[in-house]
């Protein structure tokens, strides 16, 4: 399906901000020129200069945007499946950490894989995702914590989006953890290898955007901001990593900084979504990390509610707290666990999940927007949350090729 083509029989759920839940058109067509959206809405409404174009009847079925997961790790070397063991054997999260494992577990496994292995070894991950409607796909570093395997992670996933079609936006996070050659010095550990490694990405071009990690096993503000200072010197969007484990500060931090979005916030307050809510950043809801270690603190919905935060949910795909490669599932989390709604979970993995990438367009269904399109075998929207383990996707149009 490419070149100048009409979708019809189609109900649309636009993610569009209207007054209609879901922006939905119940007899819809959209029309797509060379990977663009140029029309949109009910199908009587056609033109008909739209209307000589190749027509093709969807027989009723929902439309989406594509689906975008905004949060992932998904290019890493080996697996974790012995500390999953390990939790359940009673070990927290942060016992693991301090144990040597976590993060800095899979660092010498990524470290001795070739830029091929961290290729093959994510393509797998990749094609789950795409085979549930995803069209964009954000992907991080942070599992080299030295200059040549971050850039090496990076390349990566610049050939994954190659490889596959499939938009992937690239994040620096150089700033996840200080590998164990830099214990207890972490302020020595962002200055000599950080920082320097994100300039060497920036001037390869293999930077979207700079993240970082402030917990309490990991980062403290102070230091994720001079790795911020970096980014803004380059021209670069950040996110953060924060408030996952406790408050530490992160949040107010990263507004100050106009962030794209803070990602995890379980601990973020009233506060944090105030000053969220005036930098514009979204809130990146990870169930599946608050799943898989058994967290029990919530993130702040009704906090982002009611002062108007955007909230996205992302599956945070990574080998050791959230091994998860389902944004179907993603989203069916976010309204068993958080009590999102089925609308707020679509619209966390459309239309705010692109604004948390600073995509302007994609994750509607409107004139302007990339043809990045999930056709789904559903009744309604809603099914899409509510049915777990089961994909019903139809087919996927990605910049207006299915």
């Amino acid at each position: 399906m490419t070149g100048d083509f009409v979708l019809t029989g189609a109900r649309l759920a636009t993610m569009a901000s209207t007054d209609t839940p879901y922006g939905l058109i119940e007899d819809g067509a959209v029309a797509v020129s060379d990977g663009t959206i140029v029309w949109a809405g009910p199908r009587q409404k056609l033109s008909a200069d739209n209307s000589a174009w190749e027509q093709r009847d969807l027989g009723g079925r929902l439309v989406t945007p594509g689906l975008i997961d905004c949060h992932t790790h998904i290019v890493f070397g080996g697996n974790r499946a012995m500390e999953f063991e390990m939790r359940l054997n009673g070990a927290s999260y942060e016992e693991v950490a301090r144990a040597g494992g976590g993060i800095v577990s899979t660092v010498s496994a990524t470290r001795t894989a070739s830029l091929d292995d961290l290729v093959q070894g994510a393509l797998p991950r990749l094609d789950a995702l795409i085979a549930e409607g995803a069209t964009v796909v954000e992907v991080k570093s942070g599992y080299g914590l030295d200059r040549d395997t971050e850039l090496n992670m990076l390349r990566a996933a610049r050939r994954l989006g190659e490889l596959r079609p499939v938009t992937v936006k690239t994040t620096f996070l150089g700033a996840h953890a200080a590998p164990a050659e830099y214990k207890g010095r972490d302020d020595a550990y962002i200055d000599e290898v950080c920082i320097p490694a994100l300039r060497a990405a920036h001037a390869e071009g293999l930077v979207d955007a700079v993240d970082g990690f402030c917990e309490n096993i990991a980062f403290a503000p102070a230091q994720i901001e001079r790795v911020f200072k970096a980014a803004q010197e380059l021209g670069l969007p950040v996110k953060l990593h924060a408030e996952q484990l406790s408050h530490q500060g992160g949040t107010a931090l990263a507004a100050q900084y106009g962030a794209l979005s803070v990602d995890h916030v379980e601990y973020a307050n009233e506060d944090d979504a105030r000053a969220m809510a005036a930098s514009g950043s979204v809130a990146v809801i990870l169930p599946g990390a608050f799943y898989t270690i058994r967290e029990t603190q919530e993130p702040p919905i009704g906090h982002f509610r009611t002062h108007g935060v955007p909230m996205a949910l992302a599956t945070d795909c990574n080998p050791g707290s959230s091994p998860l490669t389902s944004l179907l599932l993603t989203m069916n989390m976010g309204c068993t666990l958080f009590r999102m709604t089925p609308e707020e979970a679509l619209a966390g993995v459309t239309r705010n999940a692109a604004r948390a990438l600073g995509l302007k367009d994609r994750g509607q269904i409107a004139a302007g927007m990339r043809a990045d399109l999930a056709v789904w075998d559903v009744g309604t929207p809603g099914e899409l949350a509510y049915r777990i383990g089961f994909n019903p996707l139809h087919t996927r149009i990605h910049e207006g090729k299915q």
